[in-house]
């Protein structure tokens, strides 16, 4: 859009020169409302280098969308939606080992196949393996492995935005070298014991995120899963509440229902993020609406017991990938 004042040279500049002038000069853009939708003029300089005249490029947007993004692009940061179970963890309690095991029995009735019989043998080992190191745990807050004893820390959980109780502590053990964590949900039912196994990379992911001491993206979390199960496993992925402070949890870590699909409206609902401006990483495409689904990168799902060492033989791990996916989205946004 294009403009030639009227004006004399007496005479102060008309509104819409003045306005293209200051924008110039402060760097800003104009916004205008126009029903449901919202109109952004940019200044620009005259291809021609004719004087007096007002030239903007104009971009019609949904309205909202400038104030919604505006704090997170002044910050040069995007938001990421990380889903949970299967895309940066897989996590059982001693009933769903069980069930695991049963289903693969159950399958390896049926198999004539040596070869698939040899490898769900294999599996359920694994399987069983894990289920005894849970076992130990439950029952003795303490667990041998590989010769060695890991006995149990005791870890404080901060205190949530919402919370008016005292702090938790949870009984934790890691095994650094397999990246296996053992918690549990609540520390008073031994129950409610959990296995996590990490995905490799996760470390690599996440330090790129707040490399340098600042973030590239605004990190959420869209899950259908339990909620203190999501808020235990997301301090294990984070425990030092860089991506997400403990603040801002509640609000960043989304619970979806079961069987329903997630969407990023629902995610945004705070306002603080847009879908246009957001990356998400999950493992499963259609559990995303439709209109959403374009801004999923979607991962292989994590199968430690399946498949323990797929990870390690790909040339780079997934969530290294990942890793660089978010860097490209981020450097081709900003460039």
């Amino acid at each position: 859009m294009e403009s030639r004042p009227t004006a004399t040279s007496d005479e102060p500049p008309p509104p819409l020169f003045a306005m293209h002038a200051a924008c110039l000069r402060d760097n800003k853009t104009a916004v205008f409302p126009l029903g449901a939708e919202e109109i952004h003029l940019v200044a620009m300089s005259s291809k021609m280098n004719l004087p007096n005249h007002a030239c903007f490029g104009g971009y019609k947007v949904p309205l909202g969308l400038y104030n919604s993004c505006s704090s997170i692009l002044n910050l040069r940061c995007l938001g990421i939606v990380f889903d949970l179970d299967e895309t940066l963890f897989v996590a059982n309690t001693t009933r769903s080992f069980e069930d695991r095991i049963d289903a693969l029995q159950r399958k390896l009735s049926d198999e004539t196949d040596p070869q698939r019989i040899s490898g769900m043998l294999v599996e359920i080992k694994r399987y069983q393996d894990d289920k005894f190191i849970l076992k130990q745990y439950i029952e003795s807050d303490q667990v041998t492995d590989g010769g060695e004893v890991y006995k149990v820390q005791s870890e404080v959980i901060p205190l949530l935005a919402d919370s008016h109780q005292q702090p938790v502590t949870r009984p934790i053990i890691r095994l650094q070298e397999k990246n296996i964590i053992l918690t549990r949900i609540n520390p008073l039912i031994r129950d409610t014991s959990v296995l996590v196994w990490l995905r490799p990379a996760w470390d690599e992911l996440r330090s790129y995120l707040i490399a340098g001491g600042r973030k590239r993206f605004e990190v959420y979390v869209c899950t259908m899963a339990e909620r203190d199960y999501a808020l235990e496993m997301w301090r294990l992925l984070d425990p030092d509440s860089r991506l997400i402070n403990s603040v801002q949890l509640l609000d960043r870590l989304v619970r979806a229902k079961s069987g329903s699909k997630k969407y990023l409206l629902n995610v945004f609902n705070d306002g603080s993020c847009h879908s246009g401006i957001a990356l998400v990483i999950d493992y499963r495409l259609k559990v995303w609406d439709e209109k959403d689904q374009h801004r999923v990168h979607v991962v292989p799902a994590f199968a430690p017991y399946y498949a323990p060492q797929a990870e390690a033989n790909f040339p780079i791990p997934v969530l290294r990938v990942a890793r660089n996916v978010a860097c490209n989205v981020w450097g081709g946004f900003f460039k």
